[in-house]
């Protein structure tokens, strides 16, 4: 992949975990939810293994991590092994046959994790479809970028992750703690990129 610009590197974790609570939290699949929580987290995991890695061990600064590090081939085939859709596919069809509802219950997570993405990545496009295909959708629109629409996308999000967490508080533990948590993380993430946004 050819190395693009990107200003940020935004994460909306706290927006998946609350889309997977809002969805899977209830009916059948509601007891299982630290499968659903553990679904909603993973397929982002690399990134911050990816971030800290470059940061603090390598000792890069942020704009060279963002506009260049990120979009290095063994990286990206990293994070392609977790944000996979014939992979997540075949994990829920496993869990399916086998009727292990823990484990159904966490692909399905990765599975609105990766729907949700799927739309909302420019440059920074995932390769959904790794190992059957390399082809990565380039969205017209980004959750974080203001040329394509980040702020409007970003803003949206907010209110959504914002929203869905109230919901969850009102259903009373344990998604009570997951919404309250939840709206804090958003919180540190906000701040995080607030503070780099300063130093640009």
């Amino acid at each position: 992949m050819k190395p693009r610009s990107r200003t940020i590197g935004s994460v909306n974790t706290p927006a998946h975990i609350i889309l997977s609570a809002v969805i899977l939290g209830r009916g059948r699949t509601q007891k299982y939810w630290p499968a659903i929580l553990g679904g909603a987290v993973l397929p982002d995991l690399p990134m911050f293994g990816f971030y800290l890695y470059e940061r603090l061990v390598a000792g890069h600064p942020e704009r060279l991590i963002w506009s260049q590090r990120y979009f290095d081939p063994d990286w990206q085939r990293f994070f392609d092994l977790f944000n996979s859709l014939p992979l997540i596919a075949f994990g829920l069809a496993f869990a399916f046959y086998r009727n292990w509802g823990p484990c159904a219950a966490f692909f399905l997570s990765m599975t609105l994790h990766v729907a949700a993405d799927l739309p909302l990545h420019h440059d920074d496009a995932h390769g959904h479809f790794y190992p059957l295909s390399n082809w990565r959708f380039e969205s017209p629109i980004s959750y974080w970028d203001p040329k394509h629409h980040g702020l409007i996308v970003g803003g949206l999000e907010l209110l959504g992750t914002v929203v869905g967490s109230f919901v969850l508080i009102r259903r009373g533990n344990p998604w009570r703690r997951v919404g309250i948590v939840t709206l804090a993380l958003y919180g540190l993430f906000a701040a995080f990129a607030l503070a780099y946004w300063a130093r640009l």
